[in-house]
Protein backbone atom coordinates (compact mmCIF):
# COMPACT_ATOMS: atom_id res chain seq x y z
CA UNK A 1 0.00 0.00 0.00
CA UNK A 2 1.51 3.72 -0.80
CA UNK A 3 1.17 6.54 0.59
CA UNK A 4 -1.12 7.79 -1.90
CA UNK A 5 -3.73 5.04 -1.48
CA UNK A 6 -3.11 6.07 2.81
CA UNK A 7 -4.07 9.66 1.66
CA UNK A 8 -7.08 8.46 -0.80
CA UNK A 9 -8.45 6.69 2.13
CA UNK A 10 -8.41 8.85 4.91
CA UNK A 11 -10.30 11.75 2.21
CA UNK A 12 -13.12 9.53 1.74
CA UNK A 13 -15.96 10.99 3.60
CA UNK A 14 -17.45 7.38 5.00
CA UNK A 15 -13.59 6.99 6.42
CA UNK A 16 -14.14 10.66 8.24
CA UNK A 17 -17.65 9.89 9.14
CA UNK A 18 -16.77 6.56 10.71
CA UNK A 19 -13.85 8.15 12.91
CA UNK A 20 -15.60 11.21 14.10
CA UNK A 21 -18.29 8.83 15.34
CA UNK A 22 -15.42 6.61 16.88
CA UNK A 23 -14.35 9.71 18.55
CA UNK A 24 -17.89 10.43 19.69
CA UNK A 25 -18.46 7.19 21.56
CA UNK A 26 -14.77 7.30 22.75
CA UNK A 27 -15.78 10.60 24.41
CA UNK A 28 -18.84 9.38 25.69
CA UNK A 29 -17.62 6.50 27.27
CA UNK A 30 -14.50 8.70 28.69
CA UNK A 31 -17.53 10.58 30.33
CA UNK A 32 -19.22 7.47 32.01
CA UNK A 33 -15.89 6.54 33.52
CA UNK A 34 -15.66 10.06 35.28
CA UNK A 35 -18.99 9.63 36.42
CA UNK A 36 -18.05 6.12 38.17
CA UNK A 37 -14.89 6.93 39.43
CA UNK A 38 -16.85 10.08 40.81
CA UNK A 39 -19.46 8.31 42.79
CA UNK A 40 -16.85 5.23 43.87
CA UNK A 41 -14.57 7.97 45.11
CA UNK A 42 -17.87 9.43 46.60
CA UNK A 43 -18.75 5.73 48.07
CA UNK A 44 -14.96 5.59 49.46
CA UNK A 45 -15.09 8.61 51.71
CA UNK A 46 -18.35 7.65 52.85
CA UNK A 47 -16.89 4.74 53.81
CA UNK A 48 -13.86 5.92 55.25
CA UNK A 49 -15.92 8.18 57.62
CA UNK A 50 -17.96 5.24 58.75
CA UNK A 51 -15.00 3.05 59.54
CA UNK A 52 -13.30 6.05 62.17
CA UNK A 53 -11.49 8.86 62.78
CA UNK A 54 -9.79 9.19 59.39
CA UNK A 55 -7.38 6.14 59.50
CA UNK A 56 -6.48 4.33 56.43
CA UNK A 57 -7.58 0.90 56.45
CA UNK A 58 -4.04 -0.23 56.03
CA UNK A 59 -3.71 1.46 59.97
CA UNK A 60 -6.57 0.11 61.14
CA UNK A 61 -6.19 -3.50 60.36
CA UNK A 62 -3.01 -3.07 61.65
CA UNK A 63 -4.18 -1.60 64.88
CA UNK A 64 -6.75 -4.23 65.11
CA UNK A 65 -4.01 -7.17 64.12
CA UNK A 66 -2.02 -5.97 67.48
CA UNK A 67 -4.94 -5.67 69.71
CA UNK A 68 -5.84 -8.87 68.92
CA UNK A 69 -1.82 -10.22 69.74
CA UNK A 70 -2.36 -9.05 72.39
CA UNK A 71 -5.53 -10.47 73.32
CA UNK A 72 -4.31 -13.78 72.31
CA UNK A 73 -1.54 -13.34 74.59
CA UNK A 74 -3.42 -12.31 77.89
CA UNK A 75 -5.73 -15.70 76.88
CA UNK A 76 -2.57 -17.23 77.19
CA UNK A 77 -1.95 -16.21 80.75
CA UNK A 78 -5.37 -16.71 81.83
CA UNK A 79 -5.05 -20.34 80.78
CA UNK A 80 -1.67 -20.58 82.50
CA UNK A 81 -3.01 -19.08 85.68
CA UNK A 82 -6.01 -20.96 85.52
CA UNK A 83 -4.32 -24.23 84.67
CA UNK A 84 -2.33 -23.31 88.09
CA UNK A 85 -5.19 -22.74 89.90
CA UNK A 86 -6.56 -25.85 89.52
CA UNK A 87 -3.54 -27.85 90.34
CA UNK A 88 -3.64 -25.61 93.57
CA UNK A 89 -7.06 -26.02 94.51
CA UNK A 90 -6.72 -30.16 94.18
CA UNK A 91 -4.72 -29.65 97.67
CA UNK A 92 -7.62 -27.28 99.16
CA UNK A 93 -10.03 -28.34 101.89
CA UNK A 94 -13.05 -30.06 99.11
CA UNK A 95 -14.93 -32.74 101.29
CA UNK A 96 -15.93 -32.06 104.66
CA UNK A 97 -17.52 -34.84 106.97
CA UNK A 98 -18.76 -34.07 110.12
CA UNK A 99 -20.38 -36.60 113.03
CA UNK A 100 -21.79 -35.56 116.02
CA UNK A 101 -21.98 -38.75 118.68
CA UNK A 102 -21.81 -38.90 122.64
CA UNK A 103 -19.23 -39.27 124.39
CA UNK A 104 -20.15 -39.75 127.84
CA UNK A 105 -23.60 -41.44 128.91
CA UNK A 106 -23.84 -38.71 131.22
CA UNK A 107 -23.73 -35.86 129.67
CA UNK A 108 -27.50 -36.12 127.80
CA UNK A 109 -26.72 -34.91 124.04
CA UNK A 110 -24.64 -34.98 120.69
CA UNK A 111 -21.59 -32.75 122.25
CA UNK A 112 -18.76 -34.73 120.51
CA UNK A 113 -17.86 -35.01 117.22
CA UNK A 114 -15.56 -35.35 114.91
CA UNK A 115 -15.05 -33.32 111.72
CA UNK A 116 -13.20 -34.73 108.29
CA UNK A 117 -11.42 -32.19 106.34
CA UNK A 118 -10.27 -33.87 102.81
CA UNK A 119 -8.82 -32.71 99.52
CA UNK A 120 -9.02 -34.16 96.34
CA UNK A 121 -6.82 -36.81 97.25
CA UNK A 122 -8.34 -37.71 100.35
CA UNK A 123 -5.62 -36.34 102.20
CA UNK A 124 -6.30 -34.04 105.51
CA UNK A 125 -6.64 -33.87 109.04
CA UNK A 126 -9.91 -35.56 111.33
CA UNK A 127 -10.54 -33.44 114.17
CA UNK A 128 -12.42 -35.45 117.05
CA UNK A 129 -13.65 -32.75 120.02
CA UNK A 130 -14.52 -34.50 122.74
CA UNK A 131 -16.89 -33.07 125.40
CA UNK A 132 -17.69 -34.42 128.88
CA UNK A 133 -18.97 -32.52 132.35
CA UNK A 134 -15.46 -31.69 133.03
CA UNK A 135 -13.66 -31.19 130.18
CA UNK A 136 -13.63 -31.14 126.57
CA UNK A 137 -10.33 -32.13 124.53
CA UNK A 138 -10.15 -31.97 120.68
CA UNK A 139 -7.71 -34.32 118.79
CA UNK A 140 -6.42 -33.62 115.60
CA UNK A 141 -5.17 -37.05 113.09
CA UNK A 142 -3.21 -36.80 109.31
CA UNK A 143 -5.04 -38.83 107.32
CA UNK A 144 -3.56 -40.24 104.00
CA UNK A 145 -5.90 -41.57 100.88
CA UNK A 146 -8.47 -41.73 103.35
CA UNK A 147 -6.54 -43.72 106.29
CA UNK A 148 -4.58 -42.62 109.26
CA UNK A 149 -1.29 -43.97 110.53
CA UNK A 150 -2.71 -43.34 113.96
CA UNK A 151 -5.72 -45.61 115.59
CA UNK A 152 -8.80 -44.03 114.40
CA UNK A 153 -12.57 -44.25 116.18
CA UNK A 154 -15.35 -45.62 114.70
CA UNK A 155 -16.73 -42.13 115.09
CA UNK A 156 -13.74 -40.50 112.89
CA UNK A 157 -13.80 -43.44 110.43
CA UNK A 158 -17.59 -42.40 109.80
CA UNK A 159 -16.57 -38.72 109.63
CA UNK A 160 -13.96 -39.56 107.33
CA UNK A 161 -16.18 -41.96 104.81
CA UNK A 162 -18.95 -39.02 105.09
CA UNK A 163 -16.40 -36.66 103.86
CA UNK A 164 -15.21 -38.99 100.86
CA UNK A 165 -18.94 -39.90 100.21
CA UNK A 166 -19.40 -36.02 100.13
CA UNK A 167 -17.61 -35.40 96.58
CA UNK A 168 -20.13 -38.09 95.13
CA UNK A 169 -23.08 -35.95 96.21
CA UNK A 170 -21.16 -32.74 94.70
CA UNK A 171 -20.87 -34.16 91.74
CA UNK A 172 -24.37 -36.37 91.03
CA UNK A 173 -26.00 -32.34 91.95
CA UNK A 174 -23.73 -31.29 88.82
Amino acid sequence: MSLESIIEITNNEIFITGMAGFCILIFILYIINIIKLSKLRKNYKEFMQKLGSGLNIEEMLNNHIEKINKTIIKNEELEKFCLNLDADIKHCIQKVGIYRYNAYKDTGSDLSFTLALLDENNDGVVLNGIYSREMSNIYAKPVVKGKSTYKITDEENEAIQKAINSADIIIKDK
